[in-house]
């Protein structure tokens, strides 16, 4: 079922709304509900009926972000190089959470609050999936390497750089620096190379 459009003044709020959130995400502070509508000179009212909760505002924030990703795991899957897509997958994967604060909480959720939310992660495990286990059958990564695995490395390289990479212009290129290693460890070196 397509959702109502929004009139034009309800649509303006929502959009400030969620300009004032990705504002806070990106700073680092908190959401919260009252502060947001304060900082978007709109009643809190208003905040709460477009988000019930920092959850949700926060997995709005995340939403144009994860279907990017979405996006990218569905050319990764037309790739027939299986090592090659796997790879840019990943480097995609960490190249977000580095560049935008909204998708570690957002993924780490243990229960979305959106149900796109749960649509977007979901086509993302899938893409994961099926991508290691091409990687997999045709030879060219660990084969004790699980599916599980990539989620908790993805999110360790993005911790490290975030500790430990340097100035935020510097991140990126950190967090492809530190992917690049976990994949040397996990790729299969044909024999005789």
């Amino acid at each position: 079922m397509t959702p109502t459009p929004l009139r034009k003044d309800a649509a303006r709020n929502w959009d400030q709304i969620v300009a004032v959130g990705r504002a806070l995400v990106d700073q680092g502070t908190p959401l919260q509900l009252n502060d947001v509508a304060r900082r978007a000179g709109i009643g809190v009212g208003t905040v709460y009926r477009h988000f019930a909760s920092p959850e949700a505002l926060l997995e709005t924030v995340a939403t144009p972000c994860l279907e990017a990703l979405a996006a990218h795991g569905e050319q990764a899957l037309a790739d027939p190089d299986p090592w090659r897509a796997l790879e840019g997958f990943l480097t995609r994967t960490v190249e977000a959470q580095v560049g935008d604060a909204s998708l570690a909480p957002v993924t780490a959720a243990a229960e979305d609050v959106l149900p796109r939310t749960t649509e977007l992660k979901s086509l993302l495990w899938s893409s994961g999936t099926t991508l290691l286990d091409r990687a997999r059958a045709a030879g060219t990564v660990r084969p004790d390497l699980a599916a599980g695995d990539l989620v908790p490395l993805m999110c360790g390289i993005a911790y490290a750089v975030q500790v430990h990479g340097g100035a935020p212009a510097e991140r990126i290129d950190t967090a492809r620096r530190y992917l690049a290693t976990l994949l040397g460890g996990l790729r299969v070196t044909p024999p005789g190379a």
